[in-house]
């Protein structure tokens, strides 16, 4: 054909036809994956509604290349499942994902499998199957793009992330379980040593395991009442998971959805189980919650002769003696392969004394594992069948019994200083090490006994001026840390004889007073105080230890015969009461302040309630007992002084009273409290946070005026929540946080505790970074609602015009109906006078 005739369509034909033969290598885009596709380099799969992708991917500070899934939407990659995490890839370009042989496989450029289903399936119908991958992350093979059979999904080959809508449990008929199973590290994928998985003879009950023989934690048992896990009350807060328990012939399971904000449940490789939630913000993920609660209760946690500390910002350290054996596996935070020694032992018969393997003390210790007894009667033969055992690393002699370690040590853990339970250890160490350490003693020794003579002179000449100041001073000594003894005579001067009052309280009274350097100090004289002294002492270190910047501190203690005092900072702003209630002679707090003080508060009670070894359930949260420093900072005062509860939420019943109309109605009734009492409190004061009234008033009429019933209508009719605000602010507020505040005071004020969240979610909801739903109207406040011609509300036009209207309006069958709940009403308006 010439070519002044040839159709310009003749030259782009070929060209289109090579294009759209390539199409189905590099232009994928969807959330599909058939049998004439394949997926490499940094091609990937979208699910439909945009949430999740699916492609390959290399961790930073690695030359490996996985398949994973992650977010789409999250501005840091949250990987939730891996393909061929055990066995990576180099060039990920020149690998493929594919539908091949009746299988999902990777394959390598020589097309020999990396990974694969292994799917006993025929490759007959191949051509027909897809790939896809669901928004709600579950990749899953079917045997066409419109069936419903799926032959194969990643919901059913977890990796370390439990997804909602995921099944985590029991296949009974094949007899293999579902495990949620850690990273190796943070920059590894690979199969870890930690999982989570459901527990075959237990009745719905999760354990975590180490190396998938020894477990190291359990969830409980599933109680299908309360919709929680026993031993797992963080999960009690039901407006936030949904939990569902399956347990048939066939399988048994859990599964679960979410009802606010993304969460997901991760075993992290570090062995906790942990609770990742987004926020809303910056698109990026938050943790909420760990189990177990301290790291250190993860087995094995660090490895061989190293020590695990609550107290070190990396928990993990190596016994003297010993170094890290893998740096670069510490700098990811994998302490597992632990310490190796930095001397050989000498366990020659014929060595010399000076040769000779020494021991060194390690004490207030949680001891090591798997000790072996030995029958002896005195430390000597305990510390000398060590030294005869080239394989014995430490022994330890308490309470006449002798115990010895062979081989590694696993599980040492250094407790605080202000824990008396630990014990003590003797670890084997090299002669040179200890001979090492005792020649730079020697030299110290005399560097300072040199320096000795010459303070002992100084000492005499200042030993007078100490004398003649003696009598301006504060007698004080040092019980645990920075916490201060003082004498009862010298806070008697400070205070004046205890002349100025700040307040008082079910606990005692407080004093202001000033110390000789003229800072201010809060003496508090407790009273019904029937501890002995050492008790005393005791109980009051543990709450020194506690620093947070929402609770007040604790300088020191006076303890002399039955006199007990507490000294604490002076807080110049004085108690939140006065600012909300009596403010004659003090500016209207404006919203910001207040939401600030909210949130502090919540704060404050979160660490006392989470994260002290100890959970200190306050007892008395109100007004009188939150102070204000300087810039307006809450502080929460008067904690720890009731009675310690264990990390293991148990039950406790108490003698303290509180005060009423801020106690929950379990502690009203008579029933042990939990934690969650303090969660009642603390909702009861955010009403007040928004009034800037007592809630429970009486008027001249003798009505009950109670604000938290009308603040549940208010929310359960989608009424404008600015009529509830003090009037005092004009209507100068962030209606977004005025919604928040009211609807986190009413799920704290719900009746049954477990219905009420934690203290650290409640934060979370404050900070914006969870979203709460509307919340029921607790029964008590119904109950007022239903007979409210005997309650009135804080309105502007409230009057007594208006409340004699409605008592003309009430019916007949309203009058019979509050005659018939006359004793529960009664009960409720004791519980709010």
């Amino acid at each position: 054909m010439d070519s002044k005739n040839s159709s310009p369509w003749s030259f782009m034909l070929p060209i289109f036809l090579v294009c759209l033969s390539l199409c189905t290598h590099l232009c994928l885009g969807t959330d599909k994956l058939d049998a004439n596709q394949s997926l490499s380099g940094n091609q990937t799969l979208t699910s439909l509604g945009g949430n999740f992708t699916l492609g390959f991917f290399t961790p930073e500070k690695s030359s490996y290349s996985y398949i994973g899934i992650w977010y789409n939407k999250v501005s840091e990659r949250h990987f939730v499942w891996v393909a061929n995490r055990d066995n990576p890839v180099t060039d990920s370009y020149s690998t493929e994902l594919k539908v091949s042989g009746g299988n999902l496989v990777i394959v390598n450029d020589s097309q020999v499998p990396v990974w694969s289903t292994n799917l006993r399936t025929s490759s007959s119908g191949s051509s027909s199957m897809v790939a896809v991958l669901e928004d709600n992350g579950n990749f899953v093979l079917k045997d066409a793009p419109n069936s419903n059979v799926t032959l194969w999904q990643s919901f059913d080959h977890p990796t370390n992330t439990w997804l909602p809508s995921a099944k985590l449990g029991i296949d009974k008929r094949k007899n293999t379980s579902q495990l949620l199973t850690s990273w190796k590290n943070a920059e590894d994928p690979s199969t870890g040593l930690f999982s989570l998985g459901l527990h075959s003879s237990s009745d719905g009950e999760y354990y975590l395991w180490w190396n998938r023989s020894k477990h190291y934690w359990t969830s409980g048992a599933w109680d299908n009442r309360s919709k929680i896990f026993s031993l797992v009350p963080e999960m009690r807060s039901n407006y936030i998971y949904d939990f569902k328990y399956v347990d048939n012939e066939n399988e048994s399971y859990f599964t679960y959805s979410i009802k606010i904000t993304l969460s997901t449940l991760v075993i992290d490789h570090s062995g906790q189980l942990n609770q990742d939630s987004l926020l809303p913000s910056s698109h990026a993920w938050s943790l909420i919650c760990s189990l177990p609660r301290q790291r250190c209760e993860v087995y094995r946690l660090c490895g061989p002769f190293s020590v695990c500390s609550e107290d070190n910002d990396n928990f993990c350290s190596c016994l003297p003696g010993f170094s890290i054996s893998s740096v670069r596996d510490w700098n990811l935070t994998d302490w597992s392969g632990g310490c190796k020694r930095d001397s050989d032992l000498n366990c020659a018969a014929n060595a010399s004394n000076a040769e000779r393997d020494r021991f060194l003390l390690s004490s207030n210790m949680i001891l090591p594992e798997d000790p072996q007894s030995l029958d002896v009667r005195s430390d000597m033969e305990c510390r000398a069948a060590c030294l005869s055992n080239c394989s014995c690393t430490a022994y330890a002699f308490e309470d006449n019994a002798c115990s010895i370690w062979i081989g590694d040590l696993f599980n040492a853990q250094q407790l605080s200083q202000s824990d008396t339970d630990g014990k003590s250890f003797y670890l084997r160490r090299a002669a040179s090490d200890i001979q090492d350490t005792s020649k730079k003693s020697y030299v110290i020794a005399i560097v300072a006994g040199s320096v000795s003579s010459t303070v002992a002179i100084l000492a005499i000449v200042f030993f007078g001026i100490w004398r003649w100041r003696r009598r301006a001073s504060v007698t004080t000594k040092t019980v645990e840390g920075s916490l201060i003894a003082f004498a009862y005579r010298d806070l008697q001067v400070a205070t004046k004889n205890f002349s100025e009052k700040l307040g008082g309280g079910g606990f005692g009274s407080v004093f202001k007073g000033t110390l000789p350097d003229s800072s201010h100090i809060a003496v508090k004289k407790l009273e019904s105080v029937s501890q002995g002294e050492k008790q005393f002492r005791t109980e009051v270190s543990t709450i020194g230890n506690i620093q947070h910047v929402n609770l007040v501190r604790l300088r020191g203690l006076c303890s002399e015969g039955d006199k007990r005092l507490l000294v604490y900072d002076f807080m110049p702003n004085g108690s939140l009461d006065y600012h909300l209630f009596h403010r004659k002679d003090s500016k209207t707090l404006d919203w910001k302040t207040r939401y600030q003080i909210a949130l502090g508060m919540a704060r404050g009670l979160a660490y006392l309630h989470e994260k002290c070894r100890d959970c200190i359930i306050h007892c008395d949260i109100k007004p009188e007992n939150i102070l204000l420093d300087a810039e307006f900072c809450p502080k929460v005062a008067d904690f720890g002084l009731a009675k310690l509860v264990g990390r293991d939420f148990s039950r406790v019943l108490t003698t303290m009273r509180g005060t009423r109309g801020y106690l929950a109605p379990e502690w009203i009734s008579g029933v042990a409290i939990t934690a969650k009492a303090d969660v009642y409190s603390y909702g009861m004061m955010l009403f007040e946070f928004v009034s800037g009234r007592r809630n429970s008033e009486l008027s001249e009429d003798g009505a009950n005026k109670f604000f938290p019933a009308w603040v549940a209508s208010k929310i359960a009719e989608g009424g404008d929540l600015l009529d509830l605000l003090d009037r005092d602010l004009e209507t100068n507020t962030d209606t977004e946080e005025l919604t928040r505040i009211c609807r986190a005071a009413c799920w704290c004020v719900q009746d049954e505790e477990t219905h009420r969240p934690s203290m650290g979610q409640v934060v979370q909801i404050l900070e914006g970074l969870l979203d709460v739903n509307v919340p029921r109207i607790p029964r008590a406040l119904q109950l007022l609602l239903d007979n409210q011609e005997h309650v009135v509300f804080f309105t502007e036009s409230s009057s007594s015009n208006q409340s004699a209207q409605t008592k003309s309006n009430t019916s007949t069958a309203s009058l019979q109906k509050q005659n018939s709940s006359s004793s529960t009403k009664s009960r409720v308006l004791r519980m709010i006078r």
